[in-house]
């Protein structure tokens, strides 16, 4: 059977892509609404000073290509900002940019569950590009080890989204933390920063809910599949 069809599948899978879906509205939103209030300097800029502050100046500012791109590189020490974040002098921009400063920062003091995301990064993409097709071959070879090997594979997945849910919340503390204590975002625009970063969270929420239950998914298909058996 074709995983992809199953009802099953979809059933287990509309919280998360309901989740998903409001998650997405909301950021879009969120970010719409901090893009028209001003702010004191551009993204780039902010995170500047948020670098500088916490005493990051070997940490490069680059601007990257793309909507909403904006990413810290552990290994290059590099923030790489998208072009509305890395130039825009709005709310929205130095929330984002802020937001990205403080995976810096866990970076520099050693936050562990950043460690650890980081260390299973390859093992994470290894697993999401070979699972599915594992899965697939396993179920219609009717190969129990097969689909037991994508479904180890896909745990991966799952268990990079689960550690990655407290990296991105702790960087978000850290964002309103910094912006705060430097007084960077004025008393009454902290709420537009703060709807852009807390309505970003809800996606990695919905993101870890729908590889979570998608293993479910694949783990009960397994064991019914060697319960037949």
């Amino acid at each position: 059977m074709l995983l992809n069809f199953d009802p099953l599948y979809w059933i287990m899978l509309i919280p998360a892509l309901l989740l998903g879906l409001w998650a997405q509205l909301r950021v879009k939103s969120a970010f719409s609404r901090a893009e028209k209030e001003p702010a004191p300097m551009s993204g780039a800029a902010a995170a500047r000073y948020v670098l500088d502050s916490a005493g990051l100046q070997n940490v490069a500012i680059e601007p990257v290509q793309g909507f909403l791109s904006d990413h810290y590189d552990p290994r290059a020490k590099v923030l790489r900002l998208s072009p509305p974040v890395y130039q825009g002098r709005t709310m929205a921009a130095v929330g984002v940019a802020a937001h990205e400063a403080g995976h810096a920062i866990q970076d520099a003091t050693g936050y562990l569950p950043l460690l650890a995301r980081n260390a299973i990064v390859p093992l994470a993409s290894f697993g999401g590009g070979i699972s599915s097709l594992l899965l697939l071959l396993g179920f219609v070879f009717s190969s129990l080890m097969l689909i037991q090997v994508g479904i180890i594979a896909f745990s991966a997945v799952a268990f990079f989204q689960v550690v990655n849910l407290p990296v991105e919340f702790d960087a978000s503390r850290r964002a309103k933390a910094q912006l705060d204590s430097l007084g960077v975002v004025a008393r009454q625009d902290q709420t537009h920063v703060r709807g852009v970063l807390n309505a970003a969270a809800w996606t990695y929420v919905a993101g870890t809910l729908q590889a979570v239950l998608t293993l479910l998914y694949y783990v009960m298909r397994f064991t019914g599949g060697s319960s037949d058996e």
